[in-house]
């Protein structure tokens, strides 16, 4: 009967000694885990952060940009192509009323002047 108890510890006594190798591990791997999962999140920060900065000093150009921005003057707007020929026409009419220029020479120059 000694024998058998004897017999019967032996696997307990590995048993345990097995599950505390196997808790050792994994209490091993836990921490391995949290120091890894800490360095990512210290990682994460730092490039945020970095982001954050890129991102301000983007803004603050761009406003920088826009308060140097001065728009262009406006170009003065083309003449209308009627008031300029029109003003042609009145001083040829007064060329012709004066006398300067006889009823044949009129003709031909507002001809030529509608004609473009």
């Amino acid at each position: 009967m000694l024998r058998r108890r004897a017999m019967m510890r032996r696997p307990v006594a590995r048993l345990g000694a097995a599950a505390v190798g196997t808790a050792v591990v994994v209490g091993t791997a836990g921490v391995v885990h949290h120091h890894q999962q800490q360095k990512y999140a210290q990682q994460d920060a730092a490039a945020q952060q970095q982001y954050d900065q890129a991102y301000q000093q983007g803004a603050a150009d761009a406003q920088a940009q826009q308060q140097a921005y001065v728009p262009p003057s406006p170009e003065p707007a083309p003449a209308a192509p009627g008031s300029d020929l029109t003003a042609q026409l009145q001083q040829l009419a007064q060329l012709h009323d004066s006398g300067v220029l006889s009823d044949e020479e009129f003709t031909a120059a507002k001809q030529k002047l509608l004609a473009g």
